[in-house]
């Protein structure tokens, strides 16, 4: 991999983890046309991965030191046998409510592979996937503002993301995209759903790039470290700028700039496939 392919990447990475525009599907996308798939590929995915997740940690460092602070607080009212599910105040709240939209994902984690390998051969499954992330995002826009803030948050409402962050293992269908619409459609405020939606992703993101990091290592996969981080440091800092954009949009309800960029690219990509396999000939 060359320097330009990896600052491209990580450009591609940084921007698409939290666009609502899929940031796997264009990495996916990028490697089918434009490099080799493989483990190698992988690994460097994971990366990328690892970057924005240091953007998101930056971004919203204020919200994740509240988190930490009050989850010590939590896990002492447990012991000593003083929580109440009545009395929770929003932070305490949304951990709780992150709990278990993280363990929607418990019983479709095994499918990962399965999914990775099904789009991996049939790039024709992302453009679907780009067409169903047109569409969520279409219909976002067009809900009634919500009022629920992190201390009004219901199971239900935690339930509704979690279904929605466990759809978006599909290539193609941006997990910040999904995760955002699953709060809006449930009500939340736009701060709240952008906010939830990025907190939520954080373990997430990073159980899976260990477990890639770690298969990558027991492979003995050759790695050039000098490409690897400068992606990383590229994804990181357009990451940073990135979340600043999707806040605005969300504020601005602008979400159909992204419908309708999702639906030409998903359209572009089934095209595309369809004349790679023959189907059609030009």
């Amino acid at each position: 991999m060359t320097i330009l392919e990896a600052i491209i990447q990580g450009i591609i990475q940084g921007l698409t983890e939290f666009l609502p525009v899929s940031s796997s599907g264009h990495l996916a996308v990028f490697q089918h046309f434009f490099g080799s798939s493989g483990e190698g590929d992988l690994f460097f995915s994971a990366i990328l991965h690892l970057g924005t997740l240091v953007a998101v940690v930056l971004a919203f460092r204020d919200t994740f030191a509240a988190l930490v602070a009050e989850c010590f607080a939590l896990i002492k009212d447990i012991f000593t046998k003083k929580f109440s599910w009545k009395e929770m105040n929003g932070e305490r709240r949304m951990i709780i409510m992150l709990i278990i939209s993280l363990a929607v994902l418990i019983p479709l984690y095994p499918l990962k592979d399965v999914v990775e390998s099904v789009s991996e051969k049939h790039i024709l499954v992302i453009g679907f996937c780009f067409l169903y992330t047109a569409v969520i995002l279409f219909l976002s826009d067009r809900v009634t503002k919500g009022k629920r803030e992190p201390k009004d948050i219901t199971v239900k409402n935690a339930l509704t993301v979690g279904i929605f962050q466990g759809i978006a293992l599909f290539p193609g269908i941006s997990r910040s995209g999904s995760t955002i619409c699953g709060g809006l459609f449930s009500g939340f405020t736009r701060e709240t759903a952008v906010k939830y939606s990025f907190v939520l992703g954080t373990p997430t993101i990073l159980a899976g790039c260990l477990l890639e990091v770690k298969d990558a290592v027991e492979e003995g996969i050759d790695i050039d470290l000098i490409p690897v981080a400068i992606g990383f440091v590229v994804s990181a800092v357009v990451g940073v700028l990135a979340i600043k954009m999707v806040n605005w949009i969300v504020k601005n309800d602008k979400f159909i700039i992204f419908s309708v960029y999702t639906l030409i690219l998903g359209l572009v990509v089934i095209g595309a496939s369809v004349i790679e396999k023959g189907w059609i000939s030009l």
